[in-house]
């Protein structure tokens, strides 16, 4: 995820290499200075003329993102990071990508009992044990992965589709194992490789710039319609037999995705318009997983005796796994990736830690535990941002997190 950034120009302090300074930012300084601030015929700084410029403008920095621009790859914004904070600043961003890829761990963890599980249920023959993962679940996650790699992948943001394509991965390795146990259709199966292989291939490509745009396009339209008729779907059959169950609410989504994507590629939507369809994919899949926990707690209040088979650790795991990724979403300002995991810190991971202290499943010192690791982690997030960014208050960084700059 670091990828996506670059480091602030500042002001140059004495015996600073000022060629070195322009070098990692020579995309953006032919319209960060005026021309006579460059001798001619060299990209060198005339510093005689930058005596006459104001450096406050020089300030690379990375975009509050608004909820519909949440897909643009390398924005800008109107603030600034002082020379003073700089080092800081750099040690902050290189610290929030270091826990965005640390994410790994736990949500490998995460899956690997399940897989180890299926193999020895395979091993043994013992096929029908397998029957007890749903494996439609299972292919609402993988798509929800796809959908958030290519999210990542478009932004840059290295850290994250890597933990993106690991839960692809990962997940793909429990749909084959259920394949094998033909707990899941085998013609299911083919396409949900086909489709794997080539989100794989596709978000690589356009993550090192080598792919066909049309063709990318095409990938990103098919997630949009994808994402948005099953989580309507998901949602409705959350509450099914209190509810009739149909398959009329991803119909109805589905029909609306197609015709939403076809009036933006025929110039029938405005701008904004535009805007709202590119961000549908990114956020369909961040609404998919948020709807994870919901579904749980929902099962937790039909049936709290069921409460008793989830596991602490799973939960921590999840709870820590998200937790991660929150300071990198909040640096950036993508209030999209800073929603799904916040809420997935909160209300699947710690929300469940909570039902099982109040149903006797986890002792006191346990629950003490991930409560003050929680807090005392979104607060030294929240007070680092304001530092590094120098505010006088936390109010500001979440008011830029949510309405942008």
């Amino acid at each position: 995820m670091a990828d996506s950034l670059s480091l602030p120009v500042a002001p140059i302090a004495a015996g600073y290499d000022h060629s070195s300074l322009l070098s990692r930012n020579s995309a953006f300084s032919s319209r960060l200075l005026p021309s006579k601030c460059f001798s001619s015929g060299k990209n060198k700084l005339n510093l005689s003329s930058l005596g006459q410029y104001s450096f406050h403008s020089l300030h690379h920095r990375v975009t509050p993102i608004r909820a519909l621009d949440s897909d643009v790859p390398h924005p800008l914004h109107k603030g600034s990071v002082d020379f003073k904070s700089k080092k800081s600043y750099e040690q902050w961003d290189s610290l929030t990508s270091t826990f965005s890829g640390a994410a790994n761990i736990p949500f490998l963890l995460l899956q690997l009992p399940q897989i180890i599980l299926n193999a020895r249920n395979l091993l043994a023959g013992n096929k029908t044990a397998l029957l007890a993962v749903p494996w439609l679940g299972m292919l609402t996650g993988l798509l929800g992965n796809l959908s958030l790699l290519s999210y990542f992948a478009k932004k840059k943001e290295k850290e994250a589709a890597v933990v993106q394509t690991l839960g692809v991965l990962s997940t793909y390795v429990v749909i084959s194992q259920l394949a094998m146990a033909e707990a899941m259709p085998l013609t299911h199966f083919l396409a949900t490789s086909v489709v794997v292989g080539s989100g794989l291939i596709l978000n690589l490509l356009n993550y090192y710039n080598i792919l066909n745009r049309r063709i990318w396009q095409i990938w990103e339209d098919f997630i949009t319609v994808g994402g948005l008729s099953v989580l309507p779907q998901i949602m409705w059959s959350t509450f099914v037999p209190y509810i009739p169950n149909s398959i009329l609410p991803g119909a109805i989504a589905f029909i609306l995705a197609v015709a939403a994507v076809t009036m933006a590629h025929t110039g029938k939507l405005s701008e904004k318009g535009v805007k709202f369809v590119g961000a549908i994919s990114g956020w369909t899949a961040t609404l998919l997983f948020m709807w994870m926990p919901v579904s749980q707690m929902w099962t937790n209040f039909l049936n709290p005796d069921n409460i008793k088979g989830l596991s602490a650790i799973s939960m921590l795991l999840a709870m820590t796994g998200n937790g991660l990724m929150i300071p990198r979403a909040l640096f950036i300002r993508d209030f999209m990736w800073f929603t799904g995991s916040t809420w997935g810190t909160v209300f699947y991971g710690y929300a469940n830690i909570v039902c099982l202290y109040i149903f006797n499943s986890i002792g006191r010192e346990f629950f003490i535990a991930a409560t003050v690791g929680l807090i005392s982690w979104l607060g030294i997030t929240l007070w680092r941002d304001t530092v590094v960014h120098e505010y006088e208050s936390p109010i500001r960084t979440l008011k830029e997190l949510v309405f942008g700059s």
